[in-house]
């Protein structure tokens, strides 16, 4: 394996060795190129580790969000990054995706649109493709549980509303909070969104459960119909 030359990590120079700089000054001292250098320990026989790892962040505009979008294969296309190193960097960046979700669902009590944002985001908020969910709550605003209730390509989902109340029937809910992703990054409603949203708090006020939001969400931002007024 001639990968492991001189740019090995072992063969760097003290200041420069990213595990040590962990050690020593801890996780928040690095650079997210030294994290993943750790990761895939040793660049190519030309470039180091943190090199190549500068090299790969610049490709996704130094953005871990645009980072967690590459595929295995894309990630191999640059020299020094073979299956098992891309393999890392994929689970890594998959593994920091699952921790937010984690802490999201710690915080299940709902008392703005933007905990709902939090709670939903990791979920559908990088998507290529639209998910529609739903969040079905206590009378204390916790979530009891969220489902998706559709799944559709790039411009939208069908919903059905019968489903949607069923469930919250089934599970004795109070109120729910929809929440569906918009993969063009565009915030604003669509005439369907809105139309939707109206068709459900219809049908939930009729059973007395309350549509108490719907967001609109994109990578970085959200559109909440309560906080705007069209509820």
């Amino acid at each position: 394996m001639e990968e492991n030359t001189s740019f090995s990590i072992k063969n760097w120079n003290e200041d420069d060795r990213p595990r040590e700089k962990l050690l020593l000054k801890g996780r928040t001292a690095l650079s997210d190129a030294e994290l993943i250098a750790i990761l895939i320990g040793s660049g190519s026989r030309n470039e180091s580790a943190v090199s190549l790892s500068q090299r790969i962040l610049a490709s996704a505009d130094n953005n871990l969000s645009e980072l967690g979008r590459l595929s295995i294969p894309e990630l191999m296309e640059f020299k020094g990054i073979g299956e098992a190193k891309a393999i890392s960097i994929a689970a890594a960046m998959e593994l920091g995706r699952r921790r937010r979700t984690g802490e999201a669902l710690e915080r299940k009590k709902i008392n703005s649109s933007n905990s709902v944002f939090e709670y939903v985001q990791p979920i559908i908020g990088e998507l290529p493709h639209e998910e529609f969910w739903i969040l079905y709550l206590n009378n204390s605003n916790k979530i009891i549980k969220s489902s998706q209730l559709s799944k559709g390509g790039i411009t939208g989902t069908v919903v059905d509303v019968r489903l949607a109340f069923k469930e919250a029937l089934q599970l004795g809910a109070v109120g729910i909070i929809l929440a569906h992703n918009h993969p063009s990054g565009t915030l604003k409603p669509s005439q369907a969104d809105i139309q939707l949203t109206k068709k459900l708090k219809v049908a939930g006020d009729s059973l007395d459960i309350k549509v108490l939001d719907h967001l609109i969400i994109t990578e970085k931002a959200y559109f909440s119909f309560a906080d705007e007024n069209m509820l």
